[in-house]
């Protein structure tokens, strides 16, 4: 069990959220720090008071900032800005990909929602802004995690913006690209020998400490309202293709939490009655790796039993053998009628390629997968080629320049001379 810091800080009187509920077995729960249910040891989520939900209207939505907040009325914490531990991310760009759609076949509308051009160049600045801001108002002093690198540089950026104290832990073998926009924020930095699932687990040891009882590790002790910030990719695609859900999704898996609160945020639009649910419904696709792919392997094989697996491969950032979350992506998935999907390096390289010739969008491994697995859900007949989709960027290339520095670089070389370049065909 993690450890709980007395009573809730969270303003209920302003916040819709009134509990933590376990998505096993329904046990209700104080807003503390807590991540498992004390009953069945299931993992908690928040819960909200459904009349708080159906009072937002778009018009309130659409005069907020024009970051995640503009959605504050739907998140658990974080309704009085003075209260916020964020660098104010979100409201990302949705990016028409007709060039792309054209490639792989895709007749109907084709969206990629670049969440790259987030503060540290990644989704997880949602995550961080709205568990860290919940942990200030829960009493919490240092800031933590155990993570797979952008969540790390996340959380180091965003206790340097308020001055507290960070320690996040890594993999020792992670990209040095996000060992160094980690470090460069000045908290502390370790790393293990070890995979993150090792990481994990030493954190979850770390936590239940008296020298970390002042610690909020986002995606530990606060992991509720941690995966909360992901909704909002959910809610902001709705916002930007004019408040209408598409007709299908494909999202990159580690933990597979990012795809289950997309759905969410689907589903909780159409619930409070902001959105209309599309014709037949919405399908929620999950892209893996070959090299991490246990959620995917459950989905083929037709079973709920997730069997961990020791990470390999370039997509760093997805390399979660055992998902906390699997069996809760299956399920929506499963719901949705839409299905998952894995590649290997080549194909994740040529998938980070593929997007950045035909969008201009450079993504990092992850981007890879999810462009790679859609070409392959095309190509199967799993994915709808006249039905609207859109697919999820969440980092930025520049911190995975290792996957293609051998593939790409200059295509000429030339004396500099008006003579060289018409030699070299520069000239027509």
């Amino acid at each position: 069990m993690t450890s709980t810091l007395a009573p809730s800080g969270i303003d209920t009187a302003a916040s819709p959220a009134r509990a933590l509920v376990c998505r096993a077995c329904s046990a209700r729960y104080p807003l503390a720090a807590q991540h498992a249910c004390y009953e069945c040891f299931g993992p908690l989520e928040v819960d909200y008071d459904p009349a708080a939900l159906a009072a937002v209207t778009r018009e309130q939505i659409e005069a907020g900032p024009r970051n995640l907040w503009r959605y504050a009325a739907l998140l658990p914490a974080g309704q009085d800005p003075a209260t916020r531990v964020t660098l104010d991310p979100g409201f990302t760009p949705l990016v028409a990909a007709d060039r792309l759609a054209a490639e792989l076949g895709i007749t109907a509308a084709l969206w990629v929602k670049d969440d790259s051009a987030n503060p540290t160049h990644s989704f997880k600045d949602r995550v961080v802004s709205v568990a860290l801001t919940a942990a200030r108002s829960l009493g919490f002093s240092r800031f933590a995690c155990a993570s797979t690198g952008n969540l790390a540089n996340s959380v180091a950026a965003h206790a340097a913006r308020v001055g507290a104290p960070s320690v996040v832990f890594i993999p020792s073998d992670l990209e040095q690209g996000k060992v160094v926009t980690t470090a460069v924020y000045g908290g502390e930095l370790v790393a293990i020998d070890g995979s993150y699932d090792d990481v994990n687990r030493l954190c979850g040891e770390l936590v239940e400490t008296d020298e970390f009882e002042d610690t909020a590790f986002v995606n530990v002790n606060v992991r509720p309202y941690y995966a909360e910030g992901s909704k909002t990719l959910g809610y902001e695609v709705a916002e930007q293709l004019g408040w209408r859900i598409p007709a299908q999704v494909v999202i990159p898996m580690a933990s597979g939490e990012l795809l289950t609160k997309i759905d969410k945020a689907f589903s909780e639009l159409v619930e409070i009655g902001l959105v209309e649910a599309p014709a037949g419904g919405w399908k929620v696709f999950g892209a893996q790796s070959a090299g991490c792919n246990p959620i995917a392997t459950a989905l083929h094989a037709g079973t709920d039993t997730i069997t961990p697996v020791k990470p390999t491969g370039i997509a760093k950032s997805l390399n979660i053998g055992d998902p906390a979350a699997g069996l809760y992506a299956l399920e929506a998935v499963r719901r949705t009628g839409g299905w998952m999907e894995y590649v290997d390096d080549d194909e994740i390289r040529a998938g980070v390629r593929l997007l950045a010739r035909t969008t201009g969008v450079f993504a990092e491994t992850a981007g890879g997968v999810t462009v790679a697995v859609l070409r392959k859900l095309v190509e199967s007949g799993r994915l709808d080629p006249s039905a609207e989709t859109v697919v999820f960027n969440t980092g930025e290339g520049l911190k995975t320049l290792d996957a293609v520095a051998g593939q790409v670089g200059p295509t000429h070389r030339i004396k500099p001379s008006l003579r060289a370049a018409r030699d070299a065909g520069l000239l027509g």
